[in-house]
């Protein structure tokens, strides 16, 4: 079993890990922020979009950041850790170099700003895989991703 570990430290290497958390799913009980650690950390069963198997199928993912000064919530209700998010994208606005904003998009609205003094960010799968009942799909993209 291939497990991906990525790491990222600026924005072009934030756009490949987004890609591969698109369409990811976490419960709102699986996102912690440890200001004391200075981390934002997520647990989430991401799409495998580079199995090489016909089968969709999910793994189970972290990923953290560090140097986090601050995080911002909208459009999730926090008070529901069992209500479950759909990960579109990770996107990064910088204000200072090194410093920005990475938002992390759901479907339905909600966002997370994470406000970090630079990017320092892994993404670790976990081990278990599983079938996924679908492929995702989007209104702007065919059902099957090349």
């Amino acid at each position: 079993m291939d497990l991906l570990k990525l790491v990222a430290l600026d924005s072009d290497d934030l756009a490949v890990v987004s890609a591969h958390l698109q369409d990811a799913v976490l419960r709102v009980g699986d996102i912690v922020y440890l200001p004391k650690e200075h981390r934002f950390a997520i647990e989430a069963r991401r799409f495998d979009w580079e199995a090489k198997s016909d089968a969709p199928q999910r793994r189970l993912t972290c990923m953290h950041f560090e140097h986090v000064t601050g995080v911002r919530v909208r459009g999730i209700d926090q008070s529901n850790r069992d209500a479950v998010l759909n990960l579109l994208a990770i996107s990064f606005e910088e204000r200072d170099a090194p410093s920005g904003t990475v938002t992390l998009i759901f479907a339905e609205g909600g966002a997370i700003q994470v406000d970090l003094e630079c990017i320092e960010m892994q993404m670790k799968d976990l081990g278990p895989v599983w079938a996924a009942e679908s492929r995702p799909a989007h209104d702007n993209q065919p059902s099957e991703r090349g």
